[in-house]
């Protein structure tokens, strides 16, 4: 079936949300918990691809849900990615994705397990719970993948408003898009209303220095929701960068301007490169800053620092970094340090 074009759409750069709110988010205003970039870089995809691809987006839950709202599901005909169930509610979900492909239009879709008699229903979910989930055509929204894109990769958080008349409306940043969709039913007669959900931006992690630990623990923390960058100029390290969301070969202190991160690691395995690393940190307000190494090298380092740099460094330092899981290696340090940084991640955008 052709699509008709949207009956009305609209791109424009501004406030119509609180700029305040979803702009680049000051503080710890990051995504807490999650990873949904595997899901926007895949809708981005099949955008640029002129596939049929249809995202769904959690708008409320009640009871027990493994999804919550916010959550993210890509369907793209026999292509899926992210979940919103353990399994259960997908194959359901995929069929009206399809519906919603060939129509071009929105559908807002109810599934609804609160009673007894759907623990023994064909879905099995064992769960009691309710979802309101919008089905939202990739292809009727011309100018989605630059506010996706935006969100990936410009430190922005990204609001969306649906509503129940079929207007949606996004915004990454000072970029806003308006369409309004086909809405062949009404999914929830005598319910009008909207939803403005916020997908904060992902928080941004500087790795200065590779090393044994670097191959797996960028990879994982990129799983995990980070957006990571590595500076790196030694070329016996280089090849590290391919693994980063971005491989800057700059000093410490122009690799800490141009990322502004969140976090930041120092990993070079090597004296004077960490000191010169952690000489820069010292005049940031960086709240993590993970030293790899023992203490005794820690106390070292400090000995060719002035005492107003260690003085500043102390509270935010984390040396040797990582949580204490046991094992050896540079896979166990990848991992002991990925949990410490989860850890301060959940607890520093909630406070």
């Amino acid at each position: 079936m052709d699509l008709e074009p949207p009956a009305s759409r609209h791109i424009a750069t501004g406030d119509a949300f609180d700029p305040l709110t979803v702009g680049a988010s000051p503080g710890h205003a990051f995504l807490a918990a999650g990873n949904p970039r595997t899901v926007l870089e895949a809708a981005a995809a099949s955008i640029r691809r002129g596939d049929r691809g249809v995202l769904a987006l959690v708008l409320e839950t009640e009871g027990s849900t493994y999804a919550g709202v916010g959550d993210l599901v890509l369907f793209d005909d026999d292509l899926q990615v992210g979940w919103l169930s353990g399994g259960c509610l997908e194959p359901q979900l995929a069929k009206r994705a399809r519906d919603v492909a060939d129509s071009g239009g929105i559908d807002l879709v109810e599934i609804d397990t609160r009673s007894d008699d759907d623990l023994l229903a064909g879905s099995a979910l064992g769960c009691r719970g309710r979802l309101r989930i919008a089905m939202l055509p990739l292809r009727s929204m011309p100018g989605v993948d630059a506010l996706i894109d935006a969100w990936l990769h410009g430190g922005v958080s990204l609001l969306a408003r649906i509503s129940t008349d079929a207007e949606v409306e996004f915004q990454a940043g000072s970029q806003r898009a308006q369409w309004r969709l086909r809405n062949e039913h009404q999914a929830w007669p005598g319910d009008a209303r909207s939803w403005r959900l916020l997908l904060q931006r992902l928080p941004r992690l500087l790795v200065l220095g590779a090393g044994p630990e670097t191959s797996t623990l960028i990879p994982l923390l990129r799983e995990l929701g980070w957006f990571a960058c590595l500076a790196e100029r030694r070329s016996r390290w280089s090849v590290m960068g391919h693994s980063a969301d971005a491989h800057l070969q700059l000093a410490p202190a122009s690799a800490i301007h141009d990322v502004t991160p969140d976090a930041v690691l120092v990993m070079h395995h090597d004296f004077e490169l960490d000191r010169e690393a952690l000489d820069a940190l010292a005049g940031t307000d960086i709240d993590f800053i993970g030293l790899l190494g023992p203490r005794r090298r820690r106390d070292d380092l400090f000995k060719l620092l002035a005492p107003n740099q260690c003085e500043s460094l102390v509270p935010r330092l984390r040396s040797p970094v990582g949580l204490d899981l046991g094992g050896r290696g540079p896979e166990a340090i990848a991992l002991s340090i990925a949990a410490q940084l989860q850890q301060w991640r959940v607890v520093a955008a909630s406070a």
